[in-house]
């Protein structure tokens, strides 16, 4: 065993370079070990004193094994960082067997429970859809009776719209199946969801800003292309900052980077918002990139620094004069899949400055990062959000990919 550098573990499942741990922690003045997916190496630096693969790293008990053997030959660890969503429980569970720094069970408990996250946002008086716990049809169908049609129900712990089915009359409810799996029931709101991505320090936002969504997340999990553009009307980002504000206020009283998605109404002229849910992570998709690119801050290392128990870096007020925005496309064929024809668009479209696309030939894994492994993920920048919402809605209608099923692919990619 090796105690004679501070041994870090970091738990990651991104193939793609979401997170510059390298840039974040010197590798040669720590001793950082990773445990990994088999598809998350490729982001894993090669000045890792160690990484060990796991199935999945959401699963605790793997993931604690991992960390013991980890243990017998780096010594006890300093800190452990977890930067995906699925991940930040395992890393909270962790932290407190080996006393670490950074977040607890308990300070994360109402960010991933979607029913306690509710509660204080109802509790602290702010505007949310209608909400009830949801144990069997009975349950669904009584608060249809009270609330009325469509309804939302979704897994009270979950993330990328996994399991969130909308309910539009009681004749949908012979379709449903209770696993056991604790889900929650809300109202349907039919205003324009929006995602806000910055640093809270406990009592204010001075980092921030606020993107509108190009069709849903559900919808995305459906088999439509989604688009986010960042938002350039002044009076909504005003209503946008004040409603998140007290949101968060209602969550936390300690610094947390965060994603959070919320209602907008503009039909009386002026906007009025309504919670939907928060994240206390950096957001998925291209938000990470397009932060480092266009903005110039990193949201992945104010949360790594966060994890460590350090202050975030310098939340200073991000460059707003340019527009960034990002497009997805689903999956072509049920992952894994072969990819069969894809079509480069850089250099087609006004404002489209990058694209991530696996060639012909490669594999899309099945893997659990949901929103990273898709079948083309793109980037824009402009000048006003109209221009940047056309370049991307040009590039979901002229793009193209398709792909044959991988039955014998390895389904880790």
């Amino acid at each position: 065993m090796s105690g004679s550098t501070p041994h870090v573990v970091v738990i990651n499942r991104w193939r793609e370079r979401y997170a510059l741990y390298a840039d974040y922690l010197d590798h040669e003045r720590h001793q950082v070990t990773y445990v990994s997916t088999e598809v998350g190496l490729r982001s894993v630096p090669d000045s890792a004193s160690e990484v060990v693969v796991v199935r999945a790293t959401d699963d605790l008990e793997s993931v604690r094994a991992a960390v013991r053997g980890l243990v017998d030959r780096h010594g006890p660890p300093t800190a452990i960082v977890a930067l995906k969503e699925d991940d930040l429980l395992v890393a909270a569970a962790l932290r407190e067997e080996w006393n670490c720094p950074g977040q607890r069970i308990g300070d994360l408990a109402h960010f991933r429970d979607k029913y306690l996250m509710a509660e204080r946002v109802a509790k602290a008086g702010l505007d949310l859809p209608a909400f009830a716990i949801a144990s069997d049809e009975s349950d669904v169908r009584a608060f249809g009776a009270t609330h009325g049609w469509p309804l939302i129900m979704k897994p009270r712990s979950g993330s990328s719209s996994e399991g969130v089915v909308r309910l539009d009359g009681p004749a949908d409810l012979a379709a449903l199946r209770f696993s056991g799996e604790p889900m929650m029931v809300q109202a349907y709101n039919p205003h324009q969801i929006y995602h806000v991505d910055g640093v809270f320090t406990g009592s204010a936002i001075p980092l921030w800003r606020a993107s509108r969504y190009v069709n849903t997340c559900l919808g995305f999990r459906e088999g439509t292309f989604l688009g986010s553009v960042e938002e350039d009307n002044a009076e909504i980002n005003r209503a946008i900052r004040e409603g998140a504000e007290h949101y968060l206020r209602a969550l936390s009283d300690t610094p947390v980077v965060f994603h959070l998605e919320l209602f907008v109404d503009t039909s009386t002229g002026v906007p009025r918002c309504s919670f939907l849910e928060v994240g206390a992570r950096v957001g998925g998709a291209e938000i990470p990139f397009i932060w480092r690119e266009l903005h110039g801050y990193d949201l992945m290392a104010a949360a790594f620094q966060l994890q460590m128990g350090l202050p975030v870096p310098d939340p200073r007020t991000v460059d707003r004069a340019e527009i960034g925005g990002y497009l997805l496309i689903p999956a072509p064929a049920e992952r894994p899949c072969r990819i069969t024809d894809v079509l480069s668009m850089l250099g087609t479209v006004p404002g489209l400055y990058a694209e991530a696309l696996l060639k012909v030939g490669d594999v899309l894994p099945a893997a659990d990062a949901y929103y990273e492994h898709v079948g083309g993920r793109f980037r824009f920048r402009g000048e006003t959000s109209h221009e940047v919402e056309a370049a991307l809605t040009a590039t979901a209608a002229t793009f193209r990919v398709s792909a044959a099923t991988a039955q014998t692919a390895d389904r880790s990619g």
